[in-house]
């Protein structure tokens, strides 16, 4: 082969390795210019949909879902079958079919309920709610359904020994454990002692056993407690002002729960207009009598 010839083959070969390259190189350049995750600019981003409200959660779920703490006779408690009852489960039982949806009631410890009414895991707490500023700052209030006196409950025989302030001084008062009743031992008693539980039928028990004085208590809870002592408590002469104890009760809702609020006080109104719930009450407090609680 003579060697002109081999030159221009050589020359053709290199040429055709250059072609190559910079098809290659113009490919990938391509690629580069076009992310993939680049949004076409005729595209926008979707709009979130917009939260459903209590109410609407509510309806569409079927169920209302109350959480309550079922030792605190006549307000609420279980029965022989092992049923909720009580006059606030009446009264839970009254929004549901408002709603016309079923009632499910979750059982918990009395501290308990605010926190899941504010996360959600129940729809409504239902568990004899005195409405106060404080809990107004976390939740939000139904109308008041029932207003109750307190009472100091203390051992049969105490009644005068604890009959004042001066007297109950020192000594060791109980109450459940995140109630108004804690807050009211030490607003109004600030020189006694607060011992708290998590359930009151404890509490009577370390009344009766003098190892405190006595217990705060709604008046009905604590007309309930004197009657199964076998005449070991009684109602202490002791009496807080109006001022000390003016308290109501209510259901209680997360914030900004204004639409389901406004049907629960619907159905509040109508059954203490018509005395219903009054009349459940009164039901409740002697089946609570006959179960001995």
């Amino acid at each position: 082969m003579k060697k002109n010839t081999w030159k221009k083959l050589m020359s053709l070969a290199l040429g055709a390795m250059m072609m190559l390259s910079l098809l290659t190189g113009c490919g990938s350049k391509t690629e580069d210019s076009a992310p993939a995750d680049s949004t076409p600019a005729e595209e926008t981003p979707a709009e979130p949909a917009a939260a459903a409200s209590l109410l609407e959660k509510v309806k569409t779920s079927g169920k209302l879902v109350v959480g309550t703490e079922a030792q605190y006779a006549p307000y609420e408690f279980k029965d022989l079958n092992a049923s909720f009852a009580g006059c606030d489960m009446w009264l839970a039982q009254q929004i549901a079919d408002h709603l016309g949806v079923e009632l499910e009631v979750v059982d918990m410890s009395f501290d308990g309920i605010i926190p899941a009414v504010k996360s959600g895991q129940v729809d409504l707490g239902i568990a004899a709610f005195t409405k106060t500023p404080e809990r107004a700052e976390e939740i939000d209030f139904s109308d008041l359904y029932e207003k109750s006196a307190q009472l100091l409950i203390v051992k049969a025989g105490n009644a005068d020994l604890y009959s004042t302030k001066e007297s109950l001084a020192g000594q060791k008062v109980g109450a459940q454990k995140g109630t108004i009743q804690s807050q009211l031992i030490q607003t109004a008693l600030p020189d006694s002692e607060l011992f708290e539980l998590e359930k009151y039928p404890a509490l009577a028990l370390e009344v009766q056993n003098g190892n405190i004085a006595g217990l705060v208590v709604d008046q009905a809870v604590g007309e309930s407690l004197i009657a199964t002592s076998n005449g070991g408590l009684e109602v202490s002469n002791f009496a807080f002002t109006s001022e000390e104890a003016s308290f109501g009760k209510a259901v209680v809702a997360a914030k900004g729960s204004e639409d389901l609020l406004a049907e629960v006080n619907t159905v509040i109104n109508q059954v203490v207009n018509d005395g219903s719930y009054l009349k459940a009450y009164d039901e409740a407090v002697e089946l609570a009598a006959s179960m001995g609680l």
